[in-house]
Parts: C-alpha cells; sequence; structure tokens
C-alpha cells in the first residue's frame, strides 16, 4: 500500500507523517487490496477555530473512496477521517461479496 501525503499551506511536521503512516497502516485490516492511500492536509484561515482540513481518498480495486472533515488539530481529523474510510470500507467489502 502507498501512502502520499500533500500539506497545502504548511509543511507538515516528521511526527505529523508518521502519525499518518500508522494511522493509515490499520486501514488494511479492514479491507486487505488498498493500493494506494492519498492524505491531503489544509490549513483554511489561520486565525479562526475548525481551521484545518483532512481529505482521505484510498484506492481500491474497481473503485475510490473519499471522506473529509474539517477539525481544530490535524490529529484528530485523521482519526476522524481512519473512522469514517473503515465505515466506507466495511460497506465496499460488503458489495464485494454480495456479487
Amino acid at each position: 500500500m502507498e501512502v502520499k501525503v500533500q500539506s497545502i499551506h504548511f509543511d507538515a511536521t516528521e511526527k505529523l507523517q508518521a502519525f499518518i503512516e500508522k494511522k493509515t497502516a490499520k486501514l488494511e485490516k479492514s479491507f486487505e487490496d488498498i493500493q494506494k492511500v492519498e492524505v491531503q492536509l489544509k490549513v483554511v484561515k489561520p486565525a479562526t477555530a475548525l481551521n484545518k482540513e483532512t481529505s482521505m481518498t484510498v484506492s481500491v480495486p474497481g473503485n475510490t473512496l473519499f471522506v473529509e472533515k474539517t477539525c481544530d488539530t490535524f490529529e484528530e481529523g485523521i482519526d476522524l477521517c481512519i473512522d469514517a474510510m473503515r465505515v466506507q470500507l466495511a460497506k465496499f467489502k460488503e458489495k464485494l461479496r454480495e456479487r
């Protein structure tokens, strides 16, 4: 599984990138055939609360799944994206079983 992290309007720290790698690796427990994970981190109006936008795109055979969350911290956003992506992967896996 390839993990690509893109930070927009700031530079992501090594610690944040390691956190993302660790969390996205856990997605493979939900679905084994994940080809690529793209994470975009974006700071939207720096002076306001809830200004960190996190979006995650997961490529699986035959489909692409997308999640976007807005939070106070990127770590919180990653956690919420991972939780939402697990739900989407479970639904996708169920559809594959029905075929």
